[in-house]
């Protein structure tokens, strides 16, 4: 394959366009974008700019995508003086990659099912944005097309590729801390984050999106099954809807912040402190979010208006607020995964225990440090990726066993709004270079340990709605049926 690669982005929203648009727009050698799916007209010019051919409906997209079941669609709205290389129009029954090499799938969650199927069935690679399935239904079907068609399906599992996460699993994975005995990772999602993204926001609603263990936890449970290299034997969950319910409101609390609530002063929650003044330098995600006026007064009557300005105590939210995970897994090793709400930080820390060390690691500062307990330990340098550092070594404790202090560095972070610690960057090249090679779908962009880890998910939902301890292989054989778990 010569030149950039030509990408086709369904949907030109915070990850479409903030994340991995980004990243195209960083690199024009290795990747442009030829077509834009997205119902908002200016979301979409300003992702297409002025060679990629605009289309309001992802399905019309995907149907210019060719192949011989493409279906007739309307003509697309295309970009003023576009390029001939980017002229939407494939020839009736072209062969695929007739407009683009790859496909990113980034449109709103209820969305992803019906449109990597349609991509699958045109016969593309695609990186499908997680969650793949934001139901255990949805999921299956979505299975058993990838079964079907032999798909070609990167899910959108970005932390994988950070530098911090890849260092983790290069030591775990080396020997080095001996047999794994226990993993914790705590999900702190931060308290203005979880108001805005699981109150307010679009994923507050089981039924309109999906469970927060999917939703936001599913990157933890997949990095859980990485770092295993198997799926568990069983998951045991429990957590609630704690705090964010209407009888928790202060008194004489109205519908919105903005309409003279009396807990203004006092309450963690209160909007117009967090989107118009702690965020006021900011005016990307997700002060974007709010409307296209991002200036003082336009987010003042945007948060008058829109659901961005709601009560927390008086939104129509059901997702649990707090969740911890218990997996097991058939070498004796044990994880757990705490994720709350009510945090000062949003990042992730984690714990490795190991017959032979430890490792100890915080997401936000990228510090990782590893204790070996063996007088022989060695930390394998060789194998940590580029970007990470050790920066100190020493000893500690009463035998003076060895430590090492790791920092991994990333200069695509941005507070915590966007990045992912350079996992967004590192995915995007990842993928394109497994889309140049043709192993899109294989090694560590697998559908299929994504498809565990999406499993995981649902089966700690159902063990903390009342299921208990979950027989995963069990569960997830009969809740697939023919798709199966292991598809390519």
């Amino acid at each position: 394959m010569t030149g950039p690669l030509r990408l086709a982005v369904l949907g030109a929203g915070g990850r479409g366009a903030d994340a991995y648009g980004r990243w195209v727009a960083a690199h024009p050698d290795r990747a442009r974008i030829v077509a834009v799916a997205d119902p908002d007209p200016a979301r979409l010019d300003a992702l297409a700019g002025t060679r990629a051919a605009r289309y309001p409906d992802w399905r019309a997209l995907v149907a210019d995508l060719g192949g011989p079941d493409a279906a007739p669609h309307a003509a697309p709205h295309a970009a003023p003086h576009a390029a001939p290389h980017a002229a939407p129009h494939a020839a009736p029954h072209a062969a695929p990659h007739a407009v683009a090499d790859a496909v990113v799938v980034a449109l709103p969650d209820a969305l992803h099912v019906p449109a990597a199927a349609a991509v699958a069935e045109a016969g593309l690679p695609m990186l499908l944005e997680k969650p793949a399935a934001p139901t255990l239904t949805g999921l299956t079907d979505l299975a058993r097309v990838v079964r079907r068609t032999d798909a070609r399906v990167a899910v959108g599992h970005v932390l994988r590729f950070a530098p911090f996460w890849r260092a983790v699993r290069a030591v775990a994975a080396s020997g080095t801390l001996g047999d794994l005995a226990t993993i914790e990772i705590r999900e702190n999602i931060g308290f203005w984050h979880f108001a805005h993204s699981f109150v307010r926001g679009s994923w507050s609603s089981a039924e309109r999106s999906s469970p927060m263990v999917l939703a936001k936890t599913c990157h933890d449970l997949d990095l859980i099954r990485w770092l295993a290299g198997a799926p568990p034997l069983t998951v045991t969950s429990e957590g609630s809807l704690l705090h964010f319910r209407p009888e928790n409101a202060p008194d004489g609390a109205p519908a919105r912040c903005t309409d003279g609530c009396p807990a203004a002063a006092d309450c963690p929650f209160y909007a117009p402190r967090y989107y118009v003044d702690a965020l006021r330098d900011r005016t990307g995600h997700p002060v974007t979010v709010l409307g296209d006026d991002v200036s003082p007064a336009g987010r003042l009557a945007a948060l008058r208006r829109g659901p961005y300005g709601r009560c927390v105590y008086r939104c129509d939210n059901d997702v649990a607020d707090h969740q911890q995970t218990l997996l097991r897994f058939a070498s004796g090793l044990t994880a757990t995964l705490t994720a709350s709400a009510f945090t000062a930080e949003n990042t992730r820390h984690l714990a490795i225990t190991g017959t032979r060390g430890q490792l100890h690691g915080h997401m936000d500062s990228g510090e990782i440090r590893v204790d070996l307990y063996a007088p022989s330990g060695r930390l394998p340098q060789e194998l940590l990726p580029a970007g990470v550092d050790v920066v100190a070594s020493g000893t500690a404790g009463p035998l003076r066993h060895t430590t090492h202090t790791l920092v991994a560095r990333s200069e695509s972070v941005a507070a915590d709004h966007r990045g992912h610690a350079g996992g967004d960057d590192g995915l995007m090249d990842a993928f394109c270079r497994a889309v140049a090679d043709g192993t899109v779908g294989r090694g560590e962009l697998s559908f299929a340990t994504a498809l565990d880890s999406h499993l995981m998910a649902f089966a700690a939902e159902q063990s903390r709605t009342g299921e208990g301890v979950v027989d995963f292989p069990a569960w997830a054989g009969t809740a697939l049926g023919d798709a199966g778990r292991d598809v390519a």
